[in-house]
């Protein structure tokens, strides 16, 4: 076996790799077989790290340096000092990881330090795509105890009792489903993984499969056990390339180890898994539509009753989670119910992913106990709102949530208490809003994906939503009228109640959580055609003010030419030609111009 006196960690999320890691880790190993020092430091390129806003991010150990925004032309400096003179380089530190005089390892960066990390324990820690490291940190281990110990009884009654809940949105009992489909009549059954993760800014489950994708291996092979199946179907967007090919290594690696296949550790007990991907079409998230995909029919949502449990996939009973929920499931086999209860809540045990992201200083990935406060995850962990400006808002759930405003800060985060006040947990995906965000144009921006990704199967989704967005779209260009916020308010009541699947039913949720918390915005708009964000085009205004040096730069810089005046005078706004792009604002070296 191999040993090494340092391991260079480099973030091989997609993140980071659109940032060029990829050539960052094919530098490194060059220069460092140049210094002969490839047999002494080890390369690892690893799954997302988290902290989204710091890439491409470089961890050296054993000290833990934490170098952040990493160069190609970089890591000639980091070799050269840190790796072969022994001297961490200062200046390419993350500026969290340096407190005066002292060095601050990862996991004392305060974004991580308040974090419980579950679900993603591995991710940055171990090379995915080699199942040695895995097993290192104990995988596998769950199924073989699974499999060789326990009866498929067993393990749901321990799944069951660790409250583990659906982490795709609703929040159902996962103990529960598995019981559902042990208990259903079928000659054959599946076990299938909802990975097509389809919300705005959301990627949770990609981070885990790019990072660990061994983990969902393990526990759908622990579910099929369960269950009672032998097969397994992972549906996830092509889109995702990274995590796509990680997992079919992770797939091939565990055949070739027999913890895929026939007989599992000499047992009678035979499961495989396969990747089935998607198009990307967001209706295909809601579990029936997704079944419908794999069929290979087009992705629309069927009627319930029958649940999947009892006719799914190919009408045999079908047990569907997603790639969080199942990523909790060989911790819980492995250290019991009541380890996983001791984190969370009572009504909402363990932790929850969130993808954070918007006006906030630390965008990524985030994993807190349930029943941490909103304001704990926004300001103590991401670090709160960039360049001094004002929290305005926060959206849950994405497309299917509602915002969410200063007064909630101290909401804990569990399902009931979102939903309680017009949001809902969703897959994890968390947007924060400054003071210039107008939430009139929000609630539009998410009803026009809704509207763009609505299968068409049920009239009140496919027109309705229509009709939201058309007075939306009215409202933010300053023609609205008297009785639109209440044709709004009467539409999403009947969508919410008439529609055929989830999706359509929480599409108007960021609709109506606005007109809740921020009705008087609306009221600005139809009845003052104000935006008092400031952000709806058409309803601003741009002025130069006393402060106009008459230096001229606005009047250059303006495409439409709608700027007039004398060098050293202050220059005036042709306001019936201003495009309203806001090129002169930006141009504006006094910050004379101000917009209205």
């Amino acid at each position: 076996m191999e040993m090494f006196r340092s391991h260079v960690l480099i973030c091989g999320g997609t993140g980071c790799t659109s940032s060029k890691s990829d050539q960052i880790e094919i530098k490194f190993n060059e220069i460092l077989k140049e210094k002969g020092l490839d047999n002494e430091v080890k390369v690892v390129r690893t799954g997302c790290f988290g902290l989204c806003e710091a890439g491409p991010i470089v961890i050296v150990y054993p000290e833990g340096a934490f170098y952040s925004h990493i160069k190609i032309e970089d890591v000639n400096e980091i070799v050269e000092e840190h790796l072969y003179k022994g001297r961490i380089v200062k200046r390419l530190l993350y500026k969290g990881a340096i407190d005066e005089d002292t060095i601050k390892s990862l996991n004392q960066v305060e974004f991580y330090s308040k974090q419980k990390r579950i679900v993603l324990s591995h991710c940055g820690v171990i090379n995915p795509e080699d199942i040695t490291e895995y097993i290192a940190y104990n995988g596998y281990e769950a199924l073989g105890k699974v499999v060789t110990e326990m009866t498929p009884q067993q393990v749901i009654d321990i799944v069951k009792a660790s409250g583990l809940r659906g982490r795709g949105g609703a929040g159902f009992p996962t103990g529960l489903k598995w019981q559902f489909t042990s208990d259903a009549k079928g000659d054959k059954k599946y076990v299938l993984c909802n990975a097509d993760e389809g919300d705005p800014g959301a990627f949770m489950d990609r981070s885990v499969l790019e990072g660990d994708p061994h983990s969902l291996v393990e526990a759908m092979t622990i579910a099929g056990y369960a269950v009672g199946s032998d097969q397994g179907y992972v549906y996830i967007r092509a889109e995702y390339p990274i995590a796509v090919r990680r997992l079919q290594i992770a797939i091939d690696q565990a055949r070739e180890k027999g913890l895929l296949g026939k007989n599992i550790f000499g047992t009678d007990f035979s499961f495989d898994m396969e990747i089935r991907l998607g198009a990307g079409a967001f209706v295909c998230g809601e579990e029936t539509a997704l079944i419908a995909s794999i069929e290979g029919e087009r992705g629309m949502p069927r009627n319930k009753p029958p649940f999947p449990a009892n006719k799914g996939l190919w009408q045999k009973p079908t047990l569907i989670n997603n790639v969080e929920t199942y990523a909790n499931v060989p911790k819980i086999l492995l250290y019991g119910a009541d380890w996983f209860r001791q984190v969370g809540t009572e009504r909402s045990p363990g932790t929850k992913v969130f993808a954070l992201g918007g006006k906030i200083n630390n965008t990524g990935l985030v994993e807190i106990p349930m029943g941490t406060t909103l304001r704990e995850v926004i300001y103590d962990i991401g670090g709160g709102i960039p360049n001094g400006k004002k929290f305005k808002a926060v959206q849950t759930g994405g497309p299917s949530g509602g915002c969410l405003t200063s007064d909630h800060l101290d909401t804990p985060i569990e399902y009931e208490t979102l939903v309680a006040l017009g949001s809902m947990m969703g897959s994890g995906g968390m947007i924060v809003m400054d003071e210039d965000t107008c939430m009139v144009d929000i609630a539009r921006f998410f009803l026009d994906f809704t509207v763009d990704e609505s299968c068409g199967k049920c009239t009140p989704c496919r027109e309705g939503t229509k009709r939201m967005l058309e007075i939306l779209e009215k409202i933010t260009r300053g023609e609205g009228e008297p009785g639109d916020i209440e044709k709004l308010e009467s539409l999403a009541e009947t969508i919410k109640a008439a529609s055929l699947c989830g999706l359509g039913q929480t599409a108007p949720n960021p609709v109506l959580s606005t007109l809740k918390y921020f009705r008087h915005e609306y009221e600005a708009h139809v009845y003052d055609k104000k935006c008092p964000a400031g952000a709806c085009q058409a309803l601003l205004q741009y002025f130069i003010t006393d402060k106009c040096i008459g230096c001229t730069k606005c009047a250059r810089n303006c495409p439409a030419s709608c700027i007039s005046g004398k060098v050293k005078e202050r220059h005036v706004i042709d306001s019936d030609k201003c495009i309203k792009c806001g090129a002169c604002q930006a141009a504006c070296p006094v910050n004379a111009i101000i917009k209205k």
